[in-house]
């Protein structure tokens, strides 16, 4: 039986992440069941790895209390992970401002496995039962039994199930008293019919709405429904009561058909449309009507700009699309029982919960990488 000071569950982000730190002063042992470490990591952002956004703060987080990140992100912050970052030579750039990109995943890879070299890590092992006697808790694997003074678990969420993903950290958490927030797919696509699916392919900016928020991207029609980064970011927040979405957000629309009408009366709809909006897109709001604009009534052209500025996707319209295809996890351990400073459960002394394990999910563009990096780091 090999003892240790501190076990980790998970060779992800946050596992590996926790380990570099962890193991300075402590012996650690990481096991993950996969053949690779990161592997989520090595895939992220299209093999750019997203690693940080420097606009990260509450209000891009999502879950039962979203207030539960303040902590962590104050005690190693976006900031903080770009000097990480620097310390290891990796080739970076800024997308957009404040969202940063490795030049390689691999290069995140290779500095989270340096930085955590000091950890025994064991690959291929699977985790078949845990208890807990006295203060020691005992870890039986594949490879057989180790021991530890403090339990890390940094499972991950369930997406990406074709990377090794499972739900063994959630088991964990309800053994030991915690509740689970149901998990739902986030930051994916969704299927719908309320597009045709001959849209597919087609991408193009939108505004869409969400209870009292607005965001403003680029929505890609698939053959199942809808996606792209709009879509993505309007999956990981509470959208369960439908929103609408604004395919024309910076034209006034019912006053430029109307003017239209007045100026290009003898020209079809869809041709009209077709000035601001891809082929198919116009043909599929004209509903393939070849009447001229100069025949519509005002009134018909009212409800045109509604459908075209606020098509409705109501509920149960709508589904996300799977955990396959997503990149996080919405839901997982109830962050009510975890002290929002340590990680620690507040239910059994030494156990450890971080990174998307948690019911924390973060927004498209770094977010939730920068969240793996500073629960790891909120362990004390």
């Amino acid at each position: 039986m090999k003892n240790y000071d501190i076990i980790i569950i998970g060779a992800g982000a946050a596992g590996l992440f926790a380990a570099s730190t962890l193991s300075k002063t402590n012996t650690v042992c990481v096991i993950d069941m996969g053949d690779e470490p990161a592997r989520k990591v090595a895939v992220s952002g299209g093999g750019k790895c997203n690693f940080t956004n420097t606009t990260a703060d509450y209000t891009h987080y999502f879950g039962e209390n979203p207030n539960f990140v303040r902590s962590a992100l104050t005690q190693f912050t976006p900031n903080d992970t770009l000097n990480w970052v620097k310390s290891h030579n990796i080739e970076f750039s800024e997308k957009t401002p404040g969202q940063y990109f490795a030049t390689s995943a691999a290069d995140i890879v290779t500095a989270l496995m340096q930085d955590a070299k000091n950890a025994k890590l064991m690959l291929n092992t699977t985790v078949k039962a845990i208890t807990k006697d006295a203060d020691i808790f005992y870890v039986t694997t594949t490879s057989g039994t180790l021991t530890a003074k403090k339990l890390v678990v940094a499972t991950g969420g369930i997406s990406f199930a074709q990377l090794g993903t499972s739900d063994f950290g959630y088991k964990i958490a309800k053994q030991f008293g915690h509740k689970i927030i149901p998990p739902r797919p986030a930051l994916c696509a969704m299927a719908t019919k309320i597009f045709k699916s001959d849209l597919s392919g087609i991408s193009l900016p939108v505004m869409i709405k969400i209870n009292r928020e607005t965001i403003n991207d680029t929505m890609l029609f698939t053959h199942f429904g809808i996606g792209g980064p709009a879509i993505y970011r309007t999956s990981v927040r509470d959208c369960n009561n439908g929103f609408t979405i604004n395919l024309l957000p910076d034209t006034d629309v019912f006053d430029w058909l109307k003017s239209e009408k007045q100026k290009n009366g003898k020209k079809q709809l869809k041709t009209i449309l077709g000035t601001k909006l891809p082929e198919r897109v116009a043909a599929f709001f004209a509903e393939n009507n070849t009447k001229n604009i100069a025949d519509y009534k005002d009134t018909e052209l009212q409800e045109i700009t509604n459908r075209l500025t606020k098509t409705t996707i109501t509920p149960g319209s709508f589904t996300m699309h799977n955990f396959q295809s997503a990149e996080c996890t919405r839901g997982g351990v109830d962050t009510s029982k975890i002290s929002s400073k340590t990680m620690e459960s507040k239910l059994c002394p030494n156990l450890y919960f971080i990174g998307e394990v948690l019911d924390i999910a973060g927004d498209l563009g770094g977010y939730n990488l920068q969240w793996a990096w500073s629960s790891a780091m909120a362990i004390k």
